[in-house]
């Protein structure tokens, strides 16, 4: 249980911001086009990456979206947003997913590394 609860509640909550992400623009009644886009093409692309490493955890998932919130970090300036409520929509879901998905990555990679001994070696 402990294992589920460290690595698979990242993706939960990352699962959770791709619906609210891909349905904001129907919520907070955004602008058409690249907002528009941006919320629902992202949102998916996580939902997908979460519902997989749900069902299977690799550590490139994670990479992944990281990357996938990392584009919706910059999406609003690339694609200048006219709207701020979708930037900051964007910005705010963005950094969450990334900071999640780093931190998992991390947990990953720190409960495979070995343990040391606290005896000395002889």
């Amino acid at each position: 249980m402990e294992e589920w609860c460290n690595l698979r509640l990242c993706d939960v909550v990352n699962l959770s911001l791709a619906v609210v992400l891909f349905f904001s623009p129907w919520l907070f009644d955004l602008s058409d086009g690249a907002p528009w886009q941006t919320a629902s093409i992202v949102g998916i692309i996580i939902a997908v990456l979460s519902i997989a490493a749900l069902a299977a955890f690799a550590v490139w998932e994670e990479w992944l979206m990281l990357a996938a919130g990392l584009v919706l970090i910059v999406a609003p300036w690339l694609l200048s947003f006219q709207d701020s409520q979708a930037m900051t929509i964007d910005v705010g879901i963005g950094v969450v997913v990334a900071v999640l998905a780093a931190c998992e990555a991390w947990l990953a990679r720190n409960q495979n590394a070995p343990v040391r001994s606290l005896e000395p070696e002889i």
